[in-house]
């Protein structure tokens, strides 16, 4: 469908037959952004996330590929994965039969993982209150980013900033940018004092940068690097939220994932990821957690950068892009009882995170594809695995599977509307 609000174009594919036109034969001609007015103008000229896929897009996707998300440099990063899942469990034994928020466990983990891997250090723990600043500041800018805002459709709108969203969208945009660029700050004295390198992925992006000059210069790398704290951890922890609230409603489930992971540690008592990443329930289970809970319900915004013909239909050039991968995921035309929670359904398919049937497309296709897939991939089933392996869950007194609340709140991605409350005892 075609959608016009005030000076904006907007089309919206709703389909895998549409999505596979935009995302896959006119990949190239859809691979522009649109600016939304709550993103700093810095940051929209610098990030990853809304630059245009020119030179220096691809210069800052090559130093991820390099450096992040490989799969031997994934590999080698299994230690810090393991480290602070590890810390997550101890944590949790600690406050077992009380009442814990999965999702700010999970995405405190995540964010520590993020910094290690980063700067060689952990920037929040569970206890800390920098962790709460850090999801607080997280949040905004999803909810900013993702918001309708009027200043979007009706430019001239833009100075008063009706709504407040570009305001609270650089408070919190310029707090995260404060964090990356302090760390880079120390490193560079580090570096210029010829003390030895930490060897983490902020060296790697220093001496990259060396090698290119204005096109990725310190600017790039503490805006890259707020991104990557901003992405490596709000989508994982949601996601594990949801996969968690799932497995609470489902026991019957629960006990099988337990039940192959348990297989898989044996007697050594330990969950190793390489193992983890061969478990075809357990993945089964993440993928229908990212099916029916989708952390980003349309994917991130594509501009037409020419005029484009598709499916009988001229699209203007700079015409906003619209993938409702949430309506696909939910069409009963491809999926059965789509709004049930059925994991079997990927088992003995070879559907995977890359999108490559057009059905499901949690992570996007084509050259704007999220390259955090190998990545949150590996997070996510390490921390739903032991989670699930440690601890039995229940739900609070007074409340009930019945009551439990489902709904979820609308931003650049789809968070619970309420915390997942859950109370973990120690298995026996």
């Amino acid at each position: 469908m075609t959608i016009r609000l005030g000076n904006r174009t907007s089309v919206v594919a709703s389909s895998p037959d549409t999505a596979r036109e935009i995302l896959q034969k006119h990949d190239d001609a859809f691979s522009g952004r649109i600016l939304p007015d709550a993103v700093p103008n810095e940051h929209f000229e610098l990030a990853v996330i809304w630059l245009s896929a020119g030179d220096q897009w691809r210069i800052i996707r090559c130093a991820l590929n390099t450096y992040l998300t490989r799969p031997q440099k994934l590999d080698s990063l299994r230690g810090l994965r393991h480290k602070a899942v590890e810390e997550l469990i101890g944590h949790v034994k600690e406050r077992r039969d009380q009442t814990v928020a999965i999702g700010e466990l999970a995405f405190i983990t995540a964010l520590k993982m993020m910094s290690n891997t980063c700067f060689s250090i952990n920037v929040a723990g569970f206890e800390s209150g920098e962790a709460q600043g850090f999801l607080n500041k997280v949040k905004t800018i999803m909810v900013v980013d993702g918001k309708f805002n009027i200043s979007d459709v009706f430019p001239w709108l833009k100075p008063l900033d009706p709504q407040g969203l570009r305001r609270r969208g650089k408070v919190a945009y310029d707090w995260l940018h404060a964090v990356s660029d302090g760390f880079v700050t120390r490193r560079l004295k580090h570096r210029e004092s010829n003390l030895p390198s930490y060897g983490d992925l902020m060296d790697s992006l220093l001496d990259y940068s060396q090698e290119h000059g204005s096109g990725f210069g310190c600017k790039h790398i503490i805006i890259l690097l707020g991104e990557l704290l901003l992405a490596g951890t709000e989508t994982s922890s949601n996601t594990v939220e949801w996969a968690m609230t799932e497995l609470l409603r489902h026991p019957d489930i629960t006990s099988k994932v337990h039940k192959e992971v348990t297989k898989a540690v044996g007697e050594e008592g330990r969950i190793e990821g390489s193992k983890i990443l061969a478990l075809p329930y357990l993945h089964a289970v993440v993928k229908e957690t990212m099916r029916l809970h989708l952390s980003v319900p349309f994917l991130i915004p594509h501009k037409s950068e020419t005029d484009v013909k598709m499916c009988d239909f001229q699209i203007p050039k700079n015409t906003q892009i619209l993938v409702n991968v949430w309506a696909i995921a939910r069409n009963t035309a491809y999926w059965e009882n789509p709004t049930q929670f059925m994991p079997e359904r990927f088992l003995g398919s070879n559907m995977e995170y890359r999108g490559q049937h057009f059905v499901f497309l949690p992570f996007g296709l084509g050259r704007r594809m999220c390259p955090g897939l190998p990545l949150a991939q590996r997070v996510v089933s390490l921390m739903i695995a032991s989670l699930v392996y440690h601890f039995d869950w229940k739900l609070p007194d007074g409340s009930t599977l019945e009551n439990l609340d489902m709904t979820d709140t609308f931003g650049l991605t789809l968070q619970r509307a309420t915390p997942l409350l859950a109370i973990p005892t120690t298995r026996g």
